[in-house]
């Protein structure tokens, strides 16, 4: 059986030529993707507003939805609003939802893109509109889902959204690790945050992870878990700063997709951030982490 990832660059939107999100860094991934051997790639439905509306605030929502963002807002989205950009969000946000769904039924799944965690109820920052993960919850509970989740989120920047979202629930354990002076610098605190110095490197950020994951282990038992597996760790991103190579992120997802799947746990991989120069080795990364996940 295939595992199922599901894409959703069809879905543009315009930026000014000033503007460093990578929009091409989607369709570089699908393209990898599509080419590993056990993964098969579907576009899922989109959500609506109201599925959105379940987690977000709503003035929020009709905010985003209509374009009423102002100025201060869109500085601290880091992305100029257009009807272009809200279409975008429901669809990468569907993508999710379906993966949590395939997840569920297969025992693995992949999002394309998702990890929006800067996204928190009534605001949104970081790249981050509506959090993908927080509405993926909130539908397949909707459809009967009623078990113990794990957010695992390996982004170098702090997941404030899934903080803010999640953390009160108290059937979902959030674990952030990520960089200990970067972004964002105002946090909401996660269930167990884990700040890595900046250059770690391999060696020490994967010891990070192997004591994060013997932590977490008492935190359980899991019946869903949702890893935000953020190229941005990677040496060569500039919003980064914690300089493992491409082979130590191969040993990060190995090691993250590798205790999950042990545990018998069903498997959503989202990619979260990548920004690394150049952007066919962030979309390499990327692939890696859906193959490593194809492969358990």
């Amino acid at each position: 059986m295939s595992m199922i990832a599901f894409t959703h660059d069809r879905w543009d939107f315009p930026l000014p030529p000033t503007n460093r999100f990578p929009r091409e860094k989607y369709r570089l991934v699908r393209e990898r993707v599509e080419r590993l051997p056990g993964v098969e790639v579907r576009e899922g439905d989109p959500i609506s507003w109201a599925d959105a509306a379940r987690v977000h605030d709503a003035e929020w929502v009709r905010r985003i939805r209509h374009g009423l963002l102002t100025r201060r807002e869109e500085a601290a989205l880091g992305l100029t609003w257009s009807p272009e950009l809200a279409e975008r969000t429901l669809h990468a946000t569907g993508s999710t939802v379906a993966a949590a769904r395939a997840a569920l039924a297969t025992g693995a799944a992949a999002a394309l893109g998702g990890g929006t965690h800067h996204a928190r109820r009534a605001v949104g920052r970081g790249y981050c509109l509506v959090n993908d993960v927080a509405v993926a919850l909130a539908l397949v509970r909707d459809e009967g889902f009623a078990g113990s989740v794990l957010v695992l989120d390996l982004d170098v920047h702090q997941g404030d959204g899934n903080a803010d979202i999640l953390g009160p629930d108290p059937d979902v354990t959030v674990v952030s690790i990520h960089g200990a002076h970067n972004y964002p610098f105002e946090r909401v605190p996660s269930d167990l945050d884990v700040d890595v110095p900046d250059r770690t490197g391999d060696a020490g950020y994967l010891a990070f992870l192997d004591e994060t994951l013997e932590r977490v282990e008492a935190l359980g038992p899991f019946d869903l878990a949702f890893l935000l597996a953020g190229a941005d760790p990677w040496e060569g991103d500039r919003l980064g700063r914690l300089a493992l190579t491409e082979a130590g992120l191969e040993e990060r997802d190995r090691r993250a997709i590798g205790w999950i799947r042990d545990h018998g746990v069903p498997l959503v991989v989202t990619l979260a951030g990548g920004y690394g120069e150049p952007i066919e080795t962030t979309a390499d990364i990327h692939a890696r982490t859906v193959a490593l996940a194809a492969a358990r």
